[in-house]
């Protein structure tokens, strides 16, 4: 669904992306990992047709963006990280709006974006101002906006920057739900985020591609948490030992250090409800997994350098689009 071959991007004399070439195949969730600067929002704003690529190609929906990038436009979904907004617009006339832009049908828009509004959980604040909602459903109408007019391929630029850990929770479980039905391509500087979400990853560097894995791979020897609990120790830590997925359980001052064997997102709840049942009352969970520059040693065999600068096609606030003279 998504080809890319050779895609290089130049400002000046700086090298945004340097030969990157990849694929996402229809259905496939897959993401795009690396630190600030690494190239991703460069060849997210290319592959969506917001940016022009100094060299190289790319294939999106079965349409070149170089040769119809208007028909690569109607077939993707853009969620950029800075989500432009009119901060006076109700949430409904912001979609509707949208909806007239993309070219939905009037008599099939309000069950169009009905559909939407329910799935991406704004029905309680439609009739709300932009303006007055919480960054959370702020993040919640810029996927609904992307979702407009049943794309094929969503493209979501670190789509839970901001958000606290319910809200990213709630948002895993949204893009979850797009697997099999579209082909996501998913940015994010954040491990964890991108394995609980994506089946495949690609790792960026300094605008190079350096690394291609599959999710289950990132974790590499495992993943460790951190537990701490009131109650009885020892039953609470033999429970711990029972639960499927774990590997170990090693008894510390400050708690006690899980190490998973298993899949990580599966077997928190687990660890979680193993302490409950054992009658301890849970003070703190903390992931210690591998970090981003654990992943670059691994995969790369080079030191990670991640003190770089932020994407330069990157602006602190995008304008959003001009309006028609006249709306209701």
């Amino acid at each position: 669904m998504i080809r890319v071959e050779g895609l290089t991007k130049r400002y000046g004399d700086v090298l945004a992306l340097d030969d990157v070439s990849f694929t996402v195949e229809a259905g496939e969730i897959v993401g795009f990992l690396g630190p600030n600067g690494a190239g991703k929002s460069t060849a997210m704003k290319i592959i969506t047709g917001s940016l022009a690529p100094t060299a190289g190609a790319a294939v999106v929906a079965d349409h070149d963006l170089l040769d119809d990038a208007l028909a690569v436009r109607r077939r993707v979904g853009f969620m950029p990280e800075q989500v432009a907004l009119y901060p006076d617009e109700t949430v409904a006339s912001v979609l509707d709006f949208v909806a007239e832009l993309k070219g939905v049908p009037a008599a099939r828009r309000v069950e169009h974006l009905g559909r939407i509004v329910e799935s991406t959980g704004l029905v309680g604040v439609r009739r709300k101002l932009v303006g007055a909602l919480s960054h959370g459903y702020r993040k919640r109408l810029g996927l609904a906006q992307a979702l407009i007019g049943d794309p094929d391929v969503l493209v979501l630029d670190e789509p839970t920057s901001g958000l606290d850990p319910h809200q990213i929770v709630e948002f895993r479980e949204l893009v979850r739900g797009f697997g099999g039905e579209r082909s996501v391509l998913l940015s994010s500087h954040i491990l964890s985020e991108i394995s609980a979400v994506c089946g495949r990853v690609l790792i960026l560097k300094e605008g190079r591609l350096v690394a291609e894995e599959s999710a289950a791979g990132l974790a590499g020897d495992g993943d460790r948490v951190i537990l701490s609990w009131d109650g009885d120790w020892e039953a609470v830590a033999t429970a711990l030992r029972t639960v499927a997925g774990v590997d170990s359980v090693t008894i510390t001052d400050a708690g006690a250090e899980v190490s998973i064997a298993g899949n990580p997102v599966e077997v928190r709840p687990r660890l979680v409800e193993s302490v409950l049942a054992a009658g301890g009352r849970l003070q703190n969970i903390q992931d210690r997994g591998p970090s981003l520059e654990d992943l670059f040693l691994r995969l790369t065999g080079v030191e990670a350098d991640l003190q770089v600068p932020a994407d330069t096609d990157s602006p602190a606030a995008a304008d959003p689009p001009a309006r028609p003279e006249e709306r209701s």
